[in-house]
């Protein structure tokens, strides 16, 4: 899959208008339902037929400027099916035109109304996890830790080849690298989209780029996952390290020769599927 072009603004506008009308689908034994948050922001919520009681918050990919919650559908259907876990998947504002904080305040938004129904869903709120792939991924890990300083209780964070560190799109050295689905110059349009006149400055908000965090400590357990080829490889896996310095008991799944986010473009295939069955796995075991 090649990498798409959105330093072109014709593309990247189109890209975000075009990945919002994403057709979704159904997966047996799955309810799903849509919830409006008001402000553009919406929920999808996956309910199995036999809940486990464990919760999951999902946020969908996209380089902070495309993307839909629709995207993972079947992702999150299989998800709760297999485990039993009640997902919420947030469909969170884009940048350019709602730059930081508006996709980590809807994730946000998204954390409050699952623990606000979790006994309508027949959820314990000591079993949720917050999760994401690529760019919900970090803002998995953005919004992990703005809930730990809130005083909330997450259970798991599940990051899936996350976009963790802006510090990644600022060197230019890196735009040469041929990498397929998500390289160095959309990953800056991304970034640049998102922060704005804070991109490539040492003041960005707080909670706005999960690496930038400094004190690692007391995060709930983490999974990650990052192929060797990716641009971000060397970001999660910094990322990883921190958080065991740190105490926080982390799981790290490095794979071999895939593209950025296989498991979204490729699920059939067999790297992906090991990957994901191993996250499911611990995910599963964690909020057991």
């Amino acid at each position: 899959m090649p990498a798409m072009h959105l330093e072109n603004r014709v593309v990247l506008a189109a890209a975000g208008r075009v990945s919002r009308v994403i057709p979704g689908k159904r997966v047996d034994g799955v309810s799903r339902r849509i919830v409006r948050l008001g402000d553009g922001a919406r929920l999808r919520v996956y309910t199995p037929a036999t809940p486990s009681g464990a919760g999951l918050l999902w946020i969908h990919g996209g380089g902070l400027v495309l993307g839909a919650a629709a995207m993972d559908d079947r992702f999150c259907g299989d998800t709760a099916q297999q485990l039993g876990v009640v997902i919420v998947s947030v469909d969170y504002r884009l940048a350019p035109r709602h730059p930081f904080p508006a996709a980590l305040d809807d994730a946000h938004r998204g954390w409050e109304w699952l623990t606000f129904h979790a006994g309508q869903l027949g959820i314990s709120t000591a079993r949720l996890a917050v999760g994401g792939q690529s760019a919900g991924g970090g803002l998995a890990a953005s919004l992990v830790q703005r809930l730990h300083d809130e005083g909330a209780g997450v259970a798991a964070q599940w990051l899936f080849c996350p976009m963790l560190d802006d510090r990644t799109a600022r060197d230019r050295t890196r735009d040469a690298e041929d990498h397929f689905v998500w390289n160095n110059r959309s990953n800056l349009v991304g970034w640049r989209s998102y922060l704005g006149a804070a991109f490539a400055t040492d003041d960005v908000p707080r909670y706005a780029v999960a690496a930038r965090r400094e004190d690692l400590s007391g995060l709930p357990p983490a999974w990650l996952y990052a192929s060797d080829i990716e641009l971000f490889h060397d970001e999660v896996v910094r990322y990883a390290e921190r958080l065991r310095a740190a105490g926080v008991d982390t799981t790290l799944d490095v794979i071999s020769g895939a593209p950025h986010g296989v498991e979204a473009w490729a699920p059939g295939s067999e790297l992906a599927r090991g990957v994901v069955g191993r996250a499911r796995q611990w995910l599963g075991d964690t909020l057991a």
